[in-house]
């Protein structure tokens, strides 16, 4: 039995060009689903894992993600001194979800080199990735799956999920044998195939648990898709030497980097909230 998954990335980097201008002057990743920005669900996910320590990384301009998770005493003791003792507890525990960290990534070349930040952050420990701009609603959190197929095999393993084929060139695609039950060994990696010759409908989901290996992997890995370094590419070197594991999960995936998906996102989850979620359904029966 290997160590446990405690380490985490959260890369947030990224631009967001798909959602301007709301883009321009707050970062993708603090988007409001509901009541809460995309990151916050991100970083719930990875404490229900078993996550203690977690590194995001950031750009210029995405400081405001560091604010959302510090504490801000004006804040807490206007809420106090009003009565608002739910609002007061809600922004309070953001502070303690977890030890979080900040790295910049200075110029953006990719995945692959975001998680190469983390490096000295991560040591010589397996760790997780999450995605900062997708959501993933399961009953049981990806990540804890993920972390527990790492820990059973003692190899990487990535997040799953089938979609039609004319839409999986737009993913990292896996192709693997499988071995029973949602598990697959891999034996190819394709970083968004051309549309005529994609092999599989199983794509990447925004969430892995790596082998602390795959730095010597993104360090040797030349520029890739769009000239970044591609994470797909370094797992391509990874799993020539050792296994990699792939785990279709149960759930539903929301990447809330582009418009249509962002609508969808919240109301497919605002049809869930207990408070909100029956006016909701009313209200989209009416119109």
């Amino acid at each position: 039995m290997q160590k446990a998954i405690t380490k985490a990335v959260i890369p947030a980097a990224g631009l967001g060009t798909r959602l301007l201008p709301a883009t321009k002057a707050q970062p993708k990743e603090m988007l409001v689903i509901i009541d809460k920005p995309v990151i916050q669900y991100v970083v719930e996910e990875a404490v229900q894992s078993g996550i203690t320590d977690i590194v995001i990384i950031i750009s210029a301009g995405k400081e405001v993600l560091r604010g959302h998770f510090d504490r801000d005493e004006a804040l807490e003791h206007l809420l106090e001194k009003r009565g608002k003792t739910a609002e007061l507890e809600a922004i309070r525990s953001l502070s303690n979800l977890a030890n979080i960290q900040y790295i910049y990534q200075h110029e953006q070349k990719g995945l692959g080199d975001a998680i190469l930040c983390a490096e000295a952050f991560i040591g010589n420990e397996p760790f997780a990735v999450l995605l900062g701009d997708t959501i993933i609603e399961s009953e049981v959190p990806l990540t804890y799956e993920l972390a527990k197929v790492y820990e059973q095999y003692g190899s990487s393993a990535v997040s799953l999920q089938r979609v039609p084929m004319e839409i999986a060139h737009r993913y990292g695609v896996f192709v693997g044998n499988h071995l029973g039950n949602k598990l697959y060994s891999a034996t190819a990696l394709i970083e968004k195939p051309p549309k005529g010759n994609i092999p599989s409908d199983l794509v990447f989901s925004g969430r892995y648990v790596l082998a602390p290996t795959i730095f010597h992997h993104l360090r040797n890995t030349p520029p890739g898709v769009n000239n970044e370094i591609q994470l797909t590419d370094a797992m391509r070197l990874q799993m020539q030497a050792e296994p990699l594991y792939g785990h279709v999960f149960d759930g539903r995936r929301h990447d809330v980097g582009n418009k249509l998906d962002f609508i969808k996102t919240n109301l497919l989850m605002g049809l869930n909230d207990p408070e909100i979620g029956l006016e909701l359904r009313e209200w989209m029966k009416r119109i």
